[in-house]
């Protein structure tokens, strides 16, 4: 498999030490060693990428599991994963993955991804499991021969990279699901290790971009869960745009968090603030919440989840010249729902 060089980078003359630019911590990589995401290599005053076509995990998955509910419902699609990431979430839920890199690992070059997907028939292919931007060079290239076969691209991401970055991929990115961990830069920078602006940053140039924007915020009781920083990140949204999809989901103790769950009351409760402005809101990681998407026009469920089982037959899809769109059943009108 041919490794490409590194991108976003540069180096100081008279140091062997590599400044990565890919990220808000723009690590200073000795000779010899990793950035903070553990997949950036310094080998001889040059950026490298050690883990170029490794992947953890490859899998067909309902789309609702990115979380994604308004973006091709009721499909499936082809899932890779990675190793790494730029971020320290204590209670991350794939930290065996994100934190570590000592897993089992196949080798996927991009090429093969494709093929992978037509095999499956696979109509669109989603980066994710850990974080997919650190392995950027990857992503360039598997995403643009994705396109040129007609394939979509889903990012599913922390989204705390630089604009020059975010400007790249986005360009090849189809549907994206961004978590938005706290709307706390203090939270952001202590807890996580990472930056909340740079976050920002990328939902708003995801969404000015024509990506299709779905949000997600694990609700961590003690953490993000207050009134008031819940009401900011509503703010936010609704700013960019009422009609974005929000997922709440409960946290469950994972890695090196054992608070205790959260509550199902404490998750409605915080649903039911976001839905005085925001048109779509989802309760994740709760048992028995259906999550329907109703027509903003007549009303008439659009879509019926309970769980992954999912029933679109609330949806009409139709095509219009070289593309395709949903409608409601019911109406005729068009639905909130890309494709």
């Amino acid at each position: 498999m041919k490794i490409p060089e590194a991108l976003f980078f540069h180096t100081e003359g008279g140091t062997s030490v590599v400044h990565c630019d890919l990220c808000p911590h723009r690590c200073g990589i000795r000779d010899g060693a990793f950035g903070l995401c553990r997949v950036r290599k310094n080998e001889g005053g040059k950026l490298t990428l050690p883990y170029y076509g490794r992947v953890s995990s490859l899998a067909m998955d309902p789309i609702e599991k990115k979380p994604l509910y308004h973006y091709r419902p009721g499909t499936e699609i082809l899932s890779v994963g990675f190793v790494g990431c730029n971020l320290r979430c204590p209670f991350c839920q794939n930290w065996e993955i994100s934190q570590s890199t000592e897993v089992p690992l196949g080798e996927l070059p991009p090429e093969k991804l494709i093929l992978e997907a037509q095999r499956r028939g696979s109509q669109a292919i989603a980066y994710t499991y850990s974080e997919s931007l650190v392995h950027i060079e990857y992503l360039l290239e598997a995403m643009a021969l994705a396109r040129q076969a007609g394939i979509a691209n889903v990012l599913v991401t922390n989204g705390c990279v630089l604009q020059d970055a975010a400007q790249g991929v986005l360009a090849l990115t189809d549907a994206a699901n961004v978590d938005i961990k706290a709307f706390s830069a203090q939270t952001y920078r202590h807890t996580l290790g990472g930056d909340l602006q740079t976050v920002l940053d990328f939902v708003q140039r995801s969404y000015q971009m024509g990506v299709h924007v779905e949000i997600t915020t694990l609700v961590v009781p003690g953490l993000n869960d207050n009134d008031g920083e819940i009401n900011a990140l509503i703010d936010f949204i609704a700013h960019l745009s009422p009609t974005i999809p929000w997922h709440l989901s409960a946290y469950r103790p994972a890695y090196q968090y054992d608070a205790p769950p959260t509550s199902t009351s404490s998750l409605k409760h915080l649903g039911a603030l976001a839905q005085n402005r925001l048109r779509y809101v989802y309760l994740g990681n709760v048992a028995d919440e259906g999550n329907v998407t109703l027509c903003p026009d007549c009303g008439a469920p659009l879509v019926l989840r309970r769980g992954y089982r999912i029933d679109t037959s609330g949806l009409v899809l139709k095509t219009e010249g070289h593309k395709k769109a949903y409608f409601c059943a019911h109406c005729g009108k068009p639905a909130p729902i890309a494709y």
